[in-house]
């Protein structure tokens, strides 16, 4: 089975493998602000790994205080998986960063609402109020950005490492919107590009984003049921879905592709909210045309307190082939 995604700028396999192993020791199973299990995000400048919802709130911060990356769908430079080794990861950055915390001030749990946790972590990085004294950086006369870098370089010269790592990689970063869990289900009649059979997989690319699922060998009728997630950017286009044959020892084969139009899906969702609120219900559609790749309507719907989209596209640039999805959105401020 192959874990490639093609064109993907990612650094070497052995610096992502890491990375991955420093994110399952004990310390670093938990989210560094709230205690949330699994974390999957991480402050590549800070050098905690955190939640789901703690990412949103360091998103928040600007990318001069905290770089936010998903340990599974973003790229990752060399610099930046060395930098969060350097650190050691939740415990050796909570020793100095929650290293005062006067009495009174609690720290947010998994269950904790986002104005709690919010408030936290606002005081424990960007005002940096439970630092130790000797990292306080104590005049505010300077920008925003030459602060955080003069509280960096002290920091990480605490790990005995620099400042540069997270100054150098600040510029070209996007602030996102939402996420979307994305069920790649399953293909039907998908074309043969071996012998008889083929080995596909199914590749997703947001901007500069790409994801993919298992290699199912020998079936041109696979089920994948695998999720995958995709950051949402503030300026959003379609998602690019390629179906691809893998061969071992040649270039893979293209299968078909698609696009997946996120408007109708996010115009939706946001113009109700608080999905919570609502009752089981439809509240969006993307049509059927001959501009794009569906197969049927594809209706939006508020499911169990959750906006999810279902969807059957027909591969083009193809002899044949179809795939089926679900795709739910998740706001990155609930």
């Amino acid at each position: 089975m192959s874990n490639r995604v093609p064109g993907s700028g990612r650094p070497s396999g052995g610096n992502m493998r890491k990375l991955k192993e420093l994110m399952h020791q004990s310390d670093n199973r938990t989210c560094a602000d709230c205690g949330a299990p699994d974390p999957k995000w991480a402050s590549a400048n800070i050098g905690v790994f955190l939640c789901l919802k703690c990412c949103g709130v360091h998103r928040s911060l600007g990318t001069h205080i905290s770089k936010v990356l998903s340990v599974t769908l973003d790229d990752w430079s060399d610099e930046e998986i060395e930098s969060m080794i350097e650190v050691g990861g939740n415990s050796s950055a909570n020793s100095i960063y929650e290293a005062f915390i006067p009495d009174g001030i609690t720290k947010p749990g998994a269950d904790s609402s986002h104005e709690q946790r919010s408030k936290f972590i606002r005081s424990k990085y960007e005002l940096q109020e439970f630092l130790k004294p000797s990292l306080r950086i104590v005049s505010l006369n300077t920008g925003r950005s030459s602060l955080q870098t003069s509280i960096s370089r002290k920091i990480m010269d605490t790990f005995r490492s620099t400042s540069d790592t997270s100054r150098n990689h600040q510029e070209g970063m996007v602030e996102f919107i939402g996420l979307l869990k994305i069920k790649v289900l399953k293909g039907t009649n998908l074309a043969i590009r071996d012998m008889l059979s083929s080995d596909p997989y199914v590749v997703l690319q947001l901007g500069q984003q790409k994801v993919q699922t298992k290699v199912v060998t020998s079936n041109l009728n696979p089920v994948w049921d695998e999720e995958l997630m995709l950051s949402v950017p503030q300026q959003f286009g379609a998602i690019k879905l390629q179906v691809f044959d893998y061969d071992t020892f040649s270039a893979d084969d293209i299968m078909g592709e698609a696009e997946i139009d996120l408007q109708p899906l996010i115009t939706s969702a946001t113009a109700f909210g608080d999905a919570g609120m609502f009752a089981n219900m439809q509240i969006g559609k993307w049509l059927k045309s001959h501009d794009n790749a569906l197969i049927d309507d594809s209706i939006i719907n508020i499911i169990d307190g959750k906006v999810k989209q279902e969807m059957s596209l027909k591969l083009q640039n193809v002899e044949s082939g179809e795939v089926d999805l679900e795709v739910e959105w998740l706001p990155l401020d609930q």
